[in-house]
């Protein structure tokens, strides 16, 4: 009975609202409900007359400025409200509501119907109750309104409100607006919210922006603001489940699969012993304790919602997969080693195309002309279909692209995705590798397997360093130009697996000149773990000249971020300094003495 109510009440409350705002006059409503609003209450004449006066009192109206226009309930011996001409005792007053009506529903349907400049001047008024901008927001966003329910949490978000009253929506509201920045580019404004609730929300909404904030920072790879994050998400909400997952994540990003799996499995102990908890949540707990990689992998894949099936349809083609075709390969005159695609390679491609629609930026070392997950559900069935178009290197290059797109910085999708592409991968590699000969990029279609080999490095070096380092190498001794910029990824795993005079040598290779940021301070951090210290002030004081921010931003606890874009960032640019902080500094960090040694050589060379 309740739910035919709230339908009825829906309906009725949605044409009253139309009806008002044609002109935004009592009688007229009145008229609407006598005639029309009688459908939705199920054909009670005496339901609609008394419901109507109710749900105007309450309605915000555009031309007094967002108030409403109440009516004063009459006493009972004076004519009723619903101008029946009967007294209000023998009229409206005799019928009984089956619910009391949310005193903010006018509000909320109207948050959902204006549009423009009227929707912009409501928000501005700030008299819209938080309750209805909390339910208008997240019904806009469920239904794909994201620029309309973007704007509506906002202004809940904004100013002073009571988020204490709101304890059971409004978590899931901040989590749709960062969601919503996230997807719709706005990081700055992402970051603001969750320092504004960091700040001022309640206890429980604190927790939620601290993992977010955790998150954001393993986006970003900064792996020490996040586990600083997650330990005080941790002493806010200490018997928060999702506190489980996000550990989980930390430690796989940290490469310390046996720890997340231990730790996991403490969090299991821990929150089985509350009976309140969500029986799924405790069941992926225990998933996690088994596997986290695995169990976190096929949770991405289970939230992809349409893409779902056909992402677990690629992962069975890919680790059923056999080695490819042997590739056409040629030398020049020059004994340059060069790969042209041969015709059977070309019409697969073709395919592929056809089914995809966006093609490679073939201008840069990674990127499409557009956005292959658009069309992700058209290509990934056909390829499924089609799995011999993984013959073709061009196809191979498309799909390892999209992929690290998408999965690159999730440590827990290496398995799942790059993995067997490396090893399918790693079949062409060795061809080339006993082909003999240089490998340039620039020649033939020899970029198609370099770009390839990049975007496999970068999708597993997250989860797979040794792994990934390994193959950055062997594609640096055949591109001796060193034209991926891969140079600095080996150094920086070397760094990470205590290598660190292999990771001086790397650093004292490759062409003159054309030294970027992360090769130069990783140069300077091998000398100094190797204890040459005279040369490491030597190559530093070199990186200082070239880049005035890298101490400044390296030696400071907090300094202010610098905004990234897709592109590399400027040499000598604020934003290079602190894209090589956000990669590195936990290595300087655990490096005995080595901030401090900077932080010395700052005030020296300052």
């Amino acid at each position: 009975m309740l739910t035919a109510w709230v339908e009825q009440l829906l309906g009725f409350a949605s044409g009253a609202l139309e009806a008002i705002r044609a002109n935004e006059h009592y009688p007229t409503m009145m008229a609407w409900a006598r005639s029309e609003g009688v459908e939705h209450c199920g054909g009670s004449l005496d339901l609609a007359q008394a419901l109507a006066p109710l749900i105007w009192n309450q309605t915000p109206l555009v031309r007094r400025g967002f108030d409403a226009e109440p009516l004063a309930e009459p006493n009972r011996d004076e004519p009723c409200w619903c101008d029946s001409g009967r007294l209000y005792r023998d009229c409206c007053a005799r019928v009984e509501m089956p619910s009391v009506i949310p005193e903010h529903l006018m509000w909320m349907l109207s948050l959902r119907e204006w549009r423009g400049e009227t929707l912009k001047a409501a928000l501005e008024s700030r008299k819209a109750p938080a309750q209805a901008l909390l339910e208008a927001g997240i019904v806009s966003a469920e239904s794909g309104n994201n620029g309309r329910a973007q704007q509506i949490l906002e202004s809940l978000f904004a100013g002073e409100r009571d988020w204490e009253a709101l304890e059971e929506q409004i978590e899931p509201a901040f989590e749709i607006l960062v969601d919503l920045y996230q997807e719709r580019g706005f990081h700055r404004k992402r970051a603001a919210l969750v320092e504004r609730v960091m700040t001022d929300g309640p206890g429980f909404l604190r927790g939620a922006a601290l993992e977010r904030l955790c998150l954001m920072h393993l986006d970003s790879g900064d792996l020490a603001s996040a586990r600083e994050a997650f330990q005080s998400a941790q002493r806010t909400l200490p018997d928060s489940p999702s506190l489980a997952y996000i550990e989980a994540m930390v430690l796989l990003h940290e490469g310390n699969v046996g720890k997340a799996r231990q730790r996991a499995a403490f969090w299991w102990r821990r929150l089985s012993r509350q009976h309140h908890l969500d029986p799924d949540q405790l069941e992926f707990i225990a998933e996690l304790a088994d596997d986290p990689q695995a169990a976190l992998a096929e949770q991405v894949i289970h939230s992809e919602e349409v893409l779902s099936g056909p992402l677990t349809a690629l992962q069975a083609l890919l680790h059923t997969q056999q080695r490819p075709p042997r590739l056409e390969l040629a030398h020049s005159e020059e004994e340059a080693l060069l790969y042209e695609p041969s015709s059977r390679e070309t019409s697969l491609y073709s395919g592929w195309a056809d089914a995809c629609e966006v093609e490679i930026d073939e201008d840069a070392a990674l990127g499409f002309l557009g956005d292959p997950w658009v069309t992700a559900p058209q290509w990934l069935q056909a390829l499924c279909a089609n799995p011999e178009w993984l013959d073709a290197p061009r196809v191979m290059q498309a799909l390892t692209l999209a992929l690290a797109s998408r999965f690159g910085s999730l440590p827990w999708m290496v398995d799942t995705f790059f993995t067997p592409l490396a090893e399918r991968y790693g079949f062409w590699l060795g061809q080339l590798e006993d082909a003999g000969g240089t490998f340039s990029w620039h020649d033939a279609d020899n970029a198609t397997l370099l770009r390839t080999g990049l975007a496999l490095v970068i999708g597993m070096e997250r989860g797979a360093g040794q792994d990934a380092r390994k193959l950055a190498q062997r594609l640096l001794a055949l591109d001796q130009e060193d034209s991926l910029g891969l140079r600095e990824l080996v150094i920086d795993q070397l760094l990470r697996e205590g290598r660190d005079e292999q990771a001086l040598t790397v650093s004292e290779q490759g062409p003159e000149g054309t030294e970027m940021l992360g090769v130069q301070m990783g140069r300077v951090l091998a000398l100094y773990r190797l204890s040459r210290r005279d040369d490491a002030l030597a190559v530093l004081r070199e990186v200082c000249s070239s880049n005035p921010y890298i101490l400044p931003i390296l030696c400071e606890d907090r300094p202010r971020p610098a905004r990234l874009g897709d592109d590399m960032p400027e040499p000598g640019t604020r934003a290079e300094a602190w894209q090589y902080r956000q990669l590195m500094r936990d290595q300087w960090v655990v490096s005995d003495g080595a901030l401090d040694w900077l932080s010395q050589q700052r005030r020296s060379l300052s």
